[in-house]
């Protein structure tokens, strides 16, 4: 049996060497277009490699991904974190998993990462052919015939691993096929906010916010990080992929409120200002904040509601305590435009997955052909969820079932 995998990514090794696993004596060849092979797996988590997360729940696992988390639980069901610690553990490849969640190789190194596979595909006489596009894919009785630039060959089985793309353009030769495709979006970026004083406080964190989109459902909490050229950190990026398709129809121009407590209502903020009040009734506002929030953000959103820093708590009249609290639950910022983050370019979008069986990665459209990886419309909240989206479709289509 010959099987062509199209791509050279993490998907793409990881069901070459499913393949090779589950049926020993196939022959496989690794088709990549660039000369490039890994090129994610090189950069993702700086350099090294965020190859999974410590979520060993299925069901928990699958909500990390704002699109394909329903199709997915049933895959991690088959193949999940765990059996990627798994997998790499008994090639020699120790995984740590970080406060955060994220697992790293212990060397901190991704071409740790980049030498098991390759020597796993040397090892199962794997052939890699780089810089070799597939121009067309032709469907045959008994397989398909993949046309490369000046010759053909044919195959009996083919997984496609080719990653997302950002142009529609990307995914003609598949359409051809009869695939339904969602068009690609960016699904990771910061929001840039031009018109706002906010950004004198770049480098600040503040822990734990509540970021909600004026005019959806969505919101999310968690640090926010003020950026020079806006807001970035896990609750916006989390907003970023949940909000993909929403924020892009808004053409990326939209309100965001936001609650630098995360403290439900108004009554447990006055509460709380009440119960500290004893200690700090003779002292400047600007140095007595009841609540966890770094000094530099306190006596900002202060200066914002115009309450003067040097008075002291006493003076504080009950309009400007309201306007206090106001700000402090539902303080509100322009977003203009978006800034693609760091190394980690995600997209939404891709293969329908109502034309994919999850049991198998087997094309409802096209018999033998299977698709891996985040050329379906899969994608999750950071790179690691991204990783093990793909060792998980990889390992389904590299057991070639129909």
């Amino acid at each position: 049996m010959r099987v062509a995998i199209i791509g050279g990514g993490a998907a793409g090794f990881f069901s070459a060497l499913s393949v090779k696993e589950h049926h020993p004596n196939s022959k496989v060849t690794i088709f990549e277009k660039s000369n490039k092979l890994l090129s994610k797996v090189k950069v993702s988590g700086g350099g090294r490699c965020n190859v999974t997360n410590a979520c060993f729940s299925p069901s928990q696992l699958s909500k990390s991904y704002p699109r394909g988390g329903k199709h997915l639980k049933k895959a991690f069901s088959v193949f999940q974190t765990k059996d990627t610690v798994e997998w790499f553990s008994r090639r020699g490849v120790k995984l740590k998993a970080e406060e955060d969640g994220r697992m790293f190789p212990t060397t901190d190194n991704s071409q740790t990462i980049i030498d098991c596979f390759l020597k796993e595909a040397s090892q199962k006489n794997i052939k890699i052919l780089e810089q070799s596009p597939i121009r067309k894919i032709v469907p045959e009785k008994e397989g398909y015939t993949l046309h490369l630039e000046g010759t053909s060959e044919h195959f009996n089985k083919v997984i496609i691993a080719t990653g997302g793309s950002p142009k529609m353009s990307g995914f003609y030769w598949l359409q051809q096929l009869g695939h339904s495709i969602s068009p690609p979006l960016p699904s990771l970026f910061t929001f840039n906010i031009p018109n706002d004083q906010v950004k004198i406080l770049m480098g600040l964190v503040v822990e734990n916010a509540t970021v909600r989109i004026q005019g959806t459902k969505l919101s999310h909490s968690g640090p926010v990080l003020i950026t020079h050229w806006g807001m970035s950190g896990p609750a916006i990026l989390k907003l970023s992929a949940w909000g993909a398709r929403e924020l892009a129809e808004n053409n990326y121009n939209f309100n965001i409120q936001i609650n630098w407590l995360s403290i439900k209502s108004d009554e447990d903020a006055n509460e709380i200002i009440d119960n500290e009040l004893r200690h700090m009734r003779k002292k400047k506002i600007m140095n007595a904040c009841p609540f966890k929030l770094p000094n530099r953000m306190w006596k900002f959103l202060l200066e914002k509601v115009g309450i003067n820093p040097d008075s002291v708590w006493l003076e504080l009249s009950k309009k400007n305590r309201n306007k206090l609290l106001n700000i402090l639950l539902n303080d509100i910022y322009e977003v203009k435009g978006k800034t693609t983050f760091k190394e980690e370019f995600v997209t939404c979008g891709g293969i329908k997955l109502s034309d994919i069986s999850f049991t198998s990665m087997e094309s409802r459209v096209c018999k033998n052909l299977y698709f891996a990886g985040e050329v379906l419309d899969i994608d999750g909240i950071t790179g690691g969820f991204n990783f093990q989206g793909a060792w998980t479709t990889g390992y389904i289509a590299g057991k070639l079932q129909s």
